[in-house]
C-alpha cells in the first residue's frame, strides 16, 4: 500500500480514505457473497488483488504452515499472527479479514488483541470459542470454553473497537462439540453480545447450512469452504439466498502453492537443473507482480540524483 501511494504521488489509493473495515461494511451491506481467498503472506495478498477478488483473508491454518511449518495448534502467539496481518494489509488495497484464533487469552487479553490488529489495519477479525490451544476447525479433537466466557470476551472486543469500522466475527466450534442446537444457541448469544457477523463453523451438511441460514434471518453470516473438511461446497448463490454475506477460501492457495512447488523441485532434482522448467519470461513477470515498477517510480521522484548514480555505476 505504502509503495503505490508514494508512486501515485502521495494520493490516497482508496479514493475517500475510507478504513478497510468501512469498505468490508459497504461490501457485505451490498447484499452479494463476498469471496476471500486466503493467503499467509504478502505475495499471495498481491495475488489475490491482481485476480481481480475484493478481499482477502488471512488464514491462520496458512500462518502457520507458512510461518513455522506446523499445523494450526495454537502454535503462533498473537504478535506473530498480527505482524503478518500487518505485512498483508501493506501489500493491498482490498479489505483484509484476519484469523485471530481464541483473543489469545481472556477478555483482558482480548481488548489487546483487538487494538493490535486495529493498528496493524485489518477490516475484521473473527474470533472463536474454543480453548487455548485451539485446533484447526476442520480437524478433531476440539474442545469449546462456557458459552458465557465467550460472549464475554466479544463484549470486551465491542468495547475495545470503540468508534472504529473493525469488523468483530464470532465463531463457534461447537458443532463438532457439544451438537448441531448447541452450536446455534451459541450463536444466538455471541449475537446478542454485539458480533457483527456470525461464523458456524464446520456445519456437516447442505441441510444444516441451511438450517443456520433459517436460524438467523437477517444476521450477515460467513460460510468457510475448506477443501477436504467437514463441510460440504454449496453453491455460492444457493448461500447468497440464504443470507451468507462472506465466504472465506481459506487453505485452496496453501494446497496449490504446496503442489506446485512440490513437483518442481521433484522436476529439478531429476533433470539437475530448473532451466527448461520455466519460460525465460517468467522473472520479468514476477518483478512485474511485486511491484518493482513502483520502486522505481518513488525512485525517480524522490533521489533521481541517487538513481542516476547508481545506474551510471552499474554501467
Amino acid at each position: 500500500m505504502l509503495w503505490r501511494t508514494v508512486a501515485g504521488l502521495l494520493a490516497a489509493r482508496d479514493g475517500d480514505g475510507a478504513t478497510g473495515g468501512a469498505r468490508l461494511r459497504s461490501l457485505i451491506a451490498t447484499g452479494e457473497l463476498l469471496v476471500a481467498p486466503g493467503c499467509y503472506d504478502a505475495l499471495g495478498a498481491r495475488l489475490i488483488e491482481q485476480a481481480g477478488f475484493r478481499a482477502a483473508y488471512m488464514t491462520g491454518f496458512g500462518s502457520s504452515a507458512a510461518l513455522l511449518g506446523r499445523p494450526d495448534v495454537g502454535l503462533l502467539s498473537m504478535t506473530e499472527m498480527v505482524a503478518n496481518a500487518g505485512r498483508i494489509v501493506g501489500a493491498v488495497d482490498v479489505p483484509v479479514i484476519a484469523d485471530a484464533d481464541t483473543g489469545y487469552g481472556n477478555p483482558v487479553n482480548v481488548i489487546r488483541t483487538v487494538h493490535e490488529y486495529q493498528r496493524a489495519g485489518v477490516a475484521a477479525i473473527h474470533l472463536e470459542d474454543q480453548v487455548t490451544p485451539k485446533r484447526c476447525g476442520h480437524t478433531a479433537g476440539k474442545q469449546v470454553v462456557p458459552e458465557p466466557e465467550m460472549s464475554a470476551k466479544l463484549r470486551a472486543a465491542v468495547a475495545a473497537r470503540g468508534s472504529g469500522d473493525l469488523v468483530i466475527i464470532a465463531r463457534t466450534d461447537a458443532r463438532a462439540v457439544e451438537g448441531f442446537e448447541a452450536a446455534l444457541e451459541r450463536g444466538r448469544r455471541y449475537v446478542d453480545a454485539g458480533a457483527d457477523m456470525l461464523f458456524v463453523e464446520a456445519p456437516q451438511s447442505e441441510h444444516e447450512v441451511a438450517l443456520v441460514a433459517q436460524a438467523f434471518p437477517g444476521v450477515p453470516l460467513v460460510f468457510n469452504e475448506v477443501i477436504g473438511g467437514r463441510t460440504p461446497p454449496v453453491e455460492p448463490e444457493r448461500l447468497r439466498e440464504w443470507g451468507f454475506r462472506l465466504m472465506l477460501v481459506p487453505v485452496a492457495t496453501l494446497l496449490a502453492a504446496t503442489a506446485a512447488v512440490r513437483d518442481l523441485l521433484e522436476r529439478v532434482r531429476s533433470a539437475g537443473t530448473s532451466r527448461h522448467l520455466t519460460p525465460e519470461h517468467a522473472f520479468d513477470e514476477f518483478l512485474d507482480l511485486i511491484g518493482l515498477a513502483e520502486v522505481r517510480a518513488i525512485e525517480r521522484r524522490f533521489a533521481p540524483e541517487q538513481l542516476t548514480i547508481d545506474q551510471g555505476a552499474s554501467t
